[in-house]
């Protein structure tokens, strides 16, 4: 097309004014066939000249910066970018000329989801001279995420090699040690007579009581944690039966409600009428949706605001469990569902393991949005049954 164009420059004087028209009308297509080349390309494209200033986007490039209407060439693009974070980077990339590549930056905007923005800065050359940059931004959000679920299921068959001997071999010591400790506890009880009477030995006593009491609390910990443990790593055998989600989480929210009452937390419940069946076995998506339900009151007690939502998305049903509580901070928030990892004095670290492991049997996906200070919500998502589907299509 160019040595086309060159051509008919070269002749345009002898051109008609047919063949002119022709000509331009042929550019023109040519033109706006290489502009919806550009606006198919899901990555953002910015073309800068020399100055910094913008000559030219893809659509891709204004829905994730969010860039309005702009004056080609008018003002460096740095300028048009509301983040202040993107604006620094760019504003030091572009005039050093050199070639920046995998630079990261979470866009945040008032009415939508934060993004994790992937930006590129490569120098135009032509003819060995710099005559620009070429600005390439890609989401990754949607990558990080299936990045992380599998480094976490990664991590759960880690654990399922570890566990099948270590598990059981502490958990035999453990009972023994725990009745026979119970054993002592007794002895000490009914001989307890003879030790108020004689005065000398009652602190004795008391000491020997409060050790026992402190080791059998610390054997039911360890326990614990072995059970948790092994739930974690066994596979589960799920028995999975179509209904409505809505029915087992009205019978979680009457089981804790008490409790609620007790910590004066509100209880707001949005729950979507109608809503599609999915298919769940009801022992284990009750346990997820309660351990959940119970950190959500955990992190606000006493007093805020349980909010529990249900509704329909493209990819299903979508359950969010959200509390008005000090939130997580984003270092955490990568390390939520990993094994052992936890924020609580007397927490296993691995409730939300089991919760996420409970969800991936279930062909589900977890998140969660949190900050510092603004609460957190945990977002689940369910596929909608086989043959809801096949009734729905």
């Amino acid at each position: 097309m160019k040595h086309f164009l060159l051509r008919s420059l070269q002749k345009f004087n002898k051109l008609s004014q047919e063949q002119a028209f022709s000509i331009f009308t042929h550019a023109i297509e040519e033109i706006d066939r290489f502009k919806t080349i550009l606006d198919s390309i899901t990555l953002g494209l910015l073309v800068c000249n020399e100055q910094h200033k913008l000559l030219l986007t893809n659509k891709s490039a204004e829905h994730l910066l969010l860039i309005d209407d702009y004056d080609e060439g008018a003002e460096p693009v740095w300028f048009l970018i509301k983040d202040q974070a993107i604006e620094d980077f760019l504003c030091q990339a572009l005039p050093s000329g050199d070639r920046v590549e995998d630079r990261e930056f979470l866009f945040s905007s008032k009415n939508k989801p934060n993004r994790l923005l992937n930006f590129n800065v490569l120098p135009l050359v032509k003819e060995y001279k710099v005559i620009g940059s070429l600005i390439i931004v890609e989401d990754i959000t949607g990558k990080k995420t299936r990045e992380e679920n599998i480094r976490r299921v990664e991590n759960l068959a880690s654990l399922t090699t570890l566990a099948a001997g270590v598990a059981h071999e502490i958990k035999n010591p453990l009972g023994s040690m725990s009745i026979h400790i119970h054993l002592l506890q007794k002895i000490l009880e009914k001989d307890k007579k003879k030790y108020e009477e004689k005065s000398n030995a009652a602190p004795a006593y008391e000491d020997i009581a409060n050790h026992l009491s402190v080791l059998n609390e610390e054997i039911d910990r360890l326990n614990r944690i072995v059970v948790d443990f092994l739930f974690a790593v066994r596979p589960m055998d799920l028995t999975l039966v179509s209904g409505n989600i809505n029915t087992l989480i009205r019978d979680i929210l009457s089981f804790v409600q008490y409790e609620l009452d007790e910590l004066h937390i509100i209880c707001v419940s949005e729950l979507q009428n109608e809503l599609p069946l999915v298919d769940f076995d009801r022992h284990y998506m009750k346990q997820a949706l309660l351990n959940l339900v119970k950190n959500a009151i955990e992190a606000m007690s006493p007093g805020g605001i349980l909010t529990i939502k249900t509704e329909v998305s493209d990819n299903g049903v979508v359950i969010s469990i959200g509390d008005t509580g000090s939130g997580i901070s984003e270092e955490n928030q990568a390390k939520i569902f990993e094994p052992y990892f936890t924020t609580k004095n007397m927490g296993t670290g691995l409730g939300l393991t089991l919760v996420f492991k409970i969800i991936q049997e279930h062909k589900g996906e977890i998140a969660l949005r949190s900050g510092e200070g603004r609460g957190t919500v945990f977002i689940i998502t369910l596929p909608i049954s086989r043959r809801q589907r096949r009734l729905l299509n």
